[in-house]
């Protein structure tokens, strides 16, 4: 049964994202993400009064994000926007939709903002004071690059737990790089006609302001630092870890960026859809963990229990789309649910397109309701596994009214 949340039709967007160090490295996501929002919002003509929720999700703090989501409100005019910042490492876009969609479910607001944003470079380097050690000397981090790294848990990196899982389901190296092939090959489908399919939720040319969002940096025309692979040139990789399988070439990179999606009851909806006869509904959220170091395998329960809030079964779904920071994740969900893995993730995924954390979610269920809006409707999930083994999943359909 569906929830009372919906999603207006075309509400919604998502910058290019930029590889790390590229374009977008000098400006403070969260103060990026309210200059996008304000003009995202009038250019649909949905004015910042009609919200009185709001929820900003982050994984990479900022200067002054302390204030977060009543910051961001006020600086995109939206004052009166009151709301949680809140973090989930990559399952963060999904985390932002189930919150505004339970304010709404309860009641307690009728149109809610949603908006995610990360800065991959630059990293902030923190310094947490302990004057009982030796000499008064307290511990440091460098937040992106030592998490990526370390599981305080397990003291393994991320890219440990795609070995595990490669290791315990027989995926090979040429495995990885074959979809990897096909990954980048769905992707390329988005930029043809002069990327009309990103144009359906994304601003292109893309303007980057300057940091003090005076005047204009530079012009992206799409996303930036794509890598555009051979079989050859991938052949040529070495797996990153000796005795391993996972290439540098069948993994995906941080990536700077922001994306944002409107929540709001059904009698909204309709008011701030695009075409208002299309109803985009909420239909089902799930969440999971498995044992530790096994994060790609996280996805595969997250979508089960999405499956199972929403009524349905995977083979109802007719696109699906996954969070894939290692080619693996692809392979091993689809052996384990049956999924047809060729036709997975049309018109690009993370694998190819970047790592920004808490909008990669954001985005990629943008583009499961465009890809299920051309198909003419039809039921739609995202999962996606995240840092600590864990994993969020949406389940939502795209019909008529």
């Amino acid at each position: 049964m569906a929830l009372k949340a919906e999603i207006p039709y075309g509400a919604y967007w998502s910058t290019p994202f930029a590889r790390w160090q590229g374009s977008l490295a000098a400006l403070h996501s969260v103060e990026f993400a309210a200059h996008v929002a304000k003009r995202e919002l009038a250019r649909r003509g949905i004015p910042l009064e009609t919200f009185d929720y709001g929820v900003l999700g982050l994984s990479v703090p900022q200067r002054h994000a302390f204030y977060g989501l009543p910051w961001l409100a006020g600086m995109s005019g939206g004052a009166q926007v009151a709301g949680p910042t809140l973090m989930q490492a990559c399952a963060t876009g999904v985390r932002c939709l189930l919150a505004a969609a339970q304010e709404i479910e309860l009641g307690l607001a009728s149109a809610a903002l949603a908006v995610t944003c990360d800065r991959t470079s630059n990293g902030p380097h923190l310094y947490y004071p302990n004057p009982r050690a030796p000499g008064g000397t307290g511990a440091s981090e460098n937040w992106v690059l030592d998490n990526f790294t370390y599981d305080p848990l397990g003291g393994h990196s991320m890219l440990a737990t795609a070995e595990n899982v490669a290791r315990k389901h027989g995926i090979s190296t040429s495995q990885q790089h074959e979809l990897v092939l096909r990954r980048e090959a769905q992707y390329r489908e988005a930029l043809a006609d002069d990327s009309a399919f990103l144009r359906r939720f994304m601003t292109l040319p893309f303007d980057v302001p300057t940091p003090d969002f005076r005047k204009s940096a530079a012009t992206l025309d799409g996303d930036e630092g794509i890598n555009r692979s051979t079989a050859e040139g991938l052949a040529r990789l070495r797996p990153v870890v000796e005795g391993g399988s996972v290439t540098y070439g069948c993994q995906t990179h941080p990536a700077d960026g922001n994306a944002g999606i409107v929540v709001t009851d059904a009698a909204c909806a309709r008011e701030l859809s695009s075409q208002p006869s299309i109803a985009v509904r909420l239909l089902g959220f799930g969440q999971a963990r498995v044992p530790l170091a096994y994060m790609p395998e996280a996805m595969i329960p997250a979508a089960r229990r999405a499956l199972d809030h929403a009524g349905l079964a995977l083979a109802q779904m007719d696109a699906i789309k996954t969070h894939n920071p290692f080619a693996l994740n692809d392979i091993v969900f689809a052996r384990d649910t049956g999924a047809d893995l060729d036709a997975m993730n049309n018109w690009g995924c993370s694998l190819v397109w970047g790592h920004p954390q808490a909008p990669m979610g954001t985005r990629s269920v943008i583009e499961l309701i465009e890809e299920l809006a051309m198909r003419g409707g039809g039921y739609g999930l995202f999962t996606g596994c995240a840092a600590g083994d864990s994993a969020m999943a949406i389940v939502l359909q795209v019909g008529d009214r």
